[in-house]
Parts: structure tokens; sequence; C-alpha cells
């Protein structure tokens, strides 16, 4: 009898996938653990492994094929000794569906995106063909056009009625209203619409380019964040000073290992790791603000399970760091570039990148003083870190020189207090600038 193989479900959200690469052709012996595909979810790309063993009669749905729903049929597998012609005729009777749902719904997709792109001339045809012809000097025209505002809606004083220039003059001074202008009410009620901020621009003057899908769920799940979640913000700052030396001082004696036929550090610590680690302390030192808001109550988390932001392409993903409280700092730090190089070449499996209990976000290698970041339910914080520069600071009551780093923690209101807040970002600062607390 034909095995059927489906889209599988990858996360408990998903409800389709692009199908990016077979790694089997027809013809092909499959057995028990084979990674047959690849399937792009909106935050990762993940193997699929054969459960079943038997010939591969059918590929249904061709490499590359988008929006493929969960559930449907993907390929067909003979048994042994099974007539591959029967499996041939079992996929194409129920592939048929499928791939018109697919197709179709790729071609709406396409016709959409035109639709818009050429919205400003067919809106431009509409309004020549529903009224009289236009009279109005050169210049009038010029001004209107600078200004946006459309000449049907001036009436002219000139000769037969043209449109001049202090007519175009006179509807600035009272008030007419761009065309290219933003209604507020508008705004506040349903945002800004594509076909609105098309009209504002030539299409001469931009390329347009299709939201992917990790895309449209960071865009989700941040406008759901800032609409959502209450955010309040702390500021402080940290000395880096023994912080840093004793990072060179650890570095100075890490064993060396062999990897691959050479010797090699068994680590290297970076700041962003010894972050992670002071992070996880000052969650577990303050257990109250460990927490994830629930409309029914209060999630207290037993670990600290702190998420890192990374940048990958077209988008980002957040890796999680588990148990980071009981971790080494040699631990965490190989595991962080683990986590990272899966996360760039979208190999991260589902586990590693959902959950977590806090978020840290690291701009400062890229100079960024200070910045705002947003909440990442359902943790109740994030850790915004800054760049470690040299200020002038007051010690002793006398002038000293310190490499002194920003940090702004996001907190989510309905589940953390104004104090409570203050109580974690100080444990902070005292665990990065006190850090052989992170060894003990």
């Amino acid at each position: 009898m034909p095995i059927k193989i489906t889209m599988p479900a990858l996360s408990p959200t998903m409800k389709e996938g692009n199908l990016s690469k077979w790694n089997i052709k027809e013809g092909d012996k499959v057995t028990c653990g084979d990674i047959i595909a690849e399937i792009e979810t909106d935050k990762a790309t993940m193997e699929v492994e054969a459960i079943d063993e038997g010939t591969v009669a059918k590929i249904v749905v061709p490499a590359g094929m988008q929006g493929v729903k969960v559930n449907s049929l993907i390929v067909v597998l003979a048994e042994e000794g099974e007539d591959l012609s029967e499996a041939v005729k079992v996929a194409e009777e129920t592939s048929s569906v499928t791939m018109k749902e697919s197709v179709i719904k790729q071609s709406l997709d396409s016709a959409s995106i035109q639709a818009s792109h050429s919205l400003k001339n067919q809106q431009l045809v509409q309004r020549n063909a529903n009224n009289r012809r236009l009279f109005a000097s050169p210049l009038a025209r010029r001004l209107a056009a600078q200004a946006g505002i459309d000449l049907s809606l001036i009436s002219g004083t000139g000769p037969h009625g043209r449109v001049i220039k202090r007519d175009v003059e006179k509807a600035l001074n009272n008030g007419i209203e761009s065309s290219r202008s933003l209604h507020i009410d508008q705004l506040i009620t349903s945002g800004i619409s594509d076909e609105h901020v098309l009209q504002l621009f030539k299409e001469s003057e931009y390329t347009f380019a299709p939201h992917n899908n990790m895309r449209k769920t960071i865009a989700k799940r941040l406008v759901a964040a800032k609409q959502m979640v209450p955010h309040f913000y702390v500021t402080i700052d940290c000395e880096l000073n023994a912080l840093l030396e004793l990072r060179t001082q650890l570095n100075a004696v890490v064993p060396m290992v062999e990897t691959q036929e050479e010797m090699n550090p068994a680590y290297k610590l970076s700041v962003n790791d010894m972050i992670i680690k002071a992070v996880a302390l000052s969650l577990k030192a303050v257990p109250d603000a460990n927490v994830s808001w629930l409309e029914g109550g209060m999630l207290y988390h037993k670990h600290c399970d702190v998420g890192v932001a990374v940048s990958v392409p077209n988008g980002l993903m957040v890796p999680i760091v588990r148990c980071a409280e009981e971790k080494s700092l040699s631990i965490i730090s190989n595991e962080m570039k683990d986590l990272v190089t899966r996360a760039r070449e979208r190999k991260l499996r589902m586990e590693e990148y959902q959950g977590g209990t806090t978020t840290v976000s690291n701009m400062g290698m890229y100079g960024i003083k200070n910045f705002s970041a947003i909440i990442n339910p359902p943790h109740a914080t994030i850790f915004a870190i800054g760049s470690g520069e040299k200020r002038a600071i007051v010690k002793d009551d006398a002038l000293a020189i310190a490499t002194v780093m920003s940090v702004t923690l996001s907190v989510d209101h309905r589940a953390v207090d104004g104090a409570l807040a203050a109580e974690v970002a100080q444990t902070f600062k005292k665990i990065i600038e006190n850090p052989l607390t992170m060894l003990i």
C-alpha cells in the first residue's frame, strides 16, 4: 500500500511552510531516519526525517514551493515489492487539488503585489475619465504638482475658468488638503495602507521586495508586544574595568584541546558571554522578576533561560541558553558560538529558540551608547546592552577614567513594578562590577 508523507507541523503555530529542498529523487530507496527534505518555517530551516521505508514513487510538491499547507501531501513512497505505477496513480489523484490550491495562492499573492504597484496609474486614469478637461497655466500645474493638490478641486479665476497661479496659492492658504497627505483619522483607526504609501512615490524611484515569512512574523509579534505590553524602562551605568581584566586573565589560561587534527583553545570568552551569565544571576537573585504574565495568574520560572538576539539575513532570531544561572562561563561561551552559527544558517531546532524567560539584545559592537528594546512575550524583561566606552567618573571625590557600559532594562509593568525592576538593575550592576561572583 502506498505510503503518503505530508507536510509536517514543525511548531505548534505552524499552518504552512516552504519546501526549500529535496534530498531525494524519484526512484531512490528511503530508510527510517534518512533526511529527505528541508522545510523553511517563519523561524528556521528544519530537516525532515523519514519515519517509513520504501521507494520514492512520486514527489508531489517540487522544491521551492511556498505556502504548502500542513498535512498536505508532499511525497509518496511505494513499499517493498509494490508496483510503483500504483503509488504514482495514488499520488496524482491525491495531489491535484493540493497543487492547484498552492498555485492559486501564489498567483493571487503575485496579482495583489502587481495591483498595488499599478494602483496609482489606475486612480489617475479613473479621475481623468470622470472629470471634464482641466484648463490651467503651466505655472499653476507645476505649483499644484509640487504641493500635491488635485487641480480639479480648485476653481479657476483666469480666462474661461482657467486655473492660474493665484488660484493655487489661495487653495494652499485656505487649507485644501494635499492628495499626498495622510488623514490622521485613518492613521489612528487603521494605520497607513500600502496603497496610500505607494501614492507618495514615483514607481521609478523605488524597488519592491515582498516580505518573507520571518519578516512577517517579526512584524506581527513586535506590533502585538508594543501594543499589548505596558513597557517602562530603567537605565543604569556599569563599570567594565574589572570584568575586562578578568576576561583577559581567563582567556590567557585557557587549556588547549585537539580539534580536527589541530590544537585550539577550549573556549574564548566574550564580554557578551559574561553579560548572559550576569543576567541569569540577577534574575536568580530577584526571582519575582523572573516571571511571565498570564491573564489568570503569574508564572514564576524555576530557571533563568536567557535568549540572545542574533541578527540573521533578512531577520532576527533569539536562540536560548537554558539554565544559564547553573552553567559555567566556558559552557555558555561554547554553547553561544554553536547557537549563533546555526541561527545564521537557519538550522536551529524548535526547542532552541522557543520559550525563554528573558532576552539580551546587545548593540555595543556597533558603537551604540544606549537604546530601548521591545519585550519579547511571554518574557517580562529584556536587557538592552550599549557599548563600553571610556568616560570620566567620580571615584573617592576625584575624577577618574573608566570603561562604562549603559544598560537599559525594558519591563512589563503588569508583572514587574518599578522598585523590583530597580533591584534587578542594581543586582546586574553589582555582578558586572564584581565579576568574580560569576565564578563562585
